[in-house]
């Protein structure tokens, strides 16, 4: 099943460094693509909550970022190749 948007709503409002007022977000779901077609899958409701939700592409998280590639044996970190085994 694919991801296909993350669900969130505003949960409340608090004032940044710059004395600007922002709104607080919290994920709740998410929007999945399964075999069927789209489906809604609510993780969390929030309390107060006023029923709208926004649907965003998702965000690519660390853990499903490539992991970087390996050096391979013969490599050495300082990128000497003179060393004898």
């Amino acid at each position: 099943m694919a991801r296909k948007f993350e669900v969130t709503a505003v949960t409340g409002k608090y004032t940044d460094g710059n004395g600007q007022e922002k709104n607080r977000y919290l994920t709740i779901g998410a929007v999945i693509e399964g075999r069927n077609g789209l489906m809604l899958k609510l993780e969390a409701v929030p309390v107060g909550w006023d029923g709208w939700a926004y649907l965003n592409e998702p965000k690519q998280r660390d853990s499903q970022q490539s992991p970087p590639a390996r050096q391979s044996r013969n490599e050495y970190q300082d990128g000497r190749d003179d060393i004898p085994y």
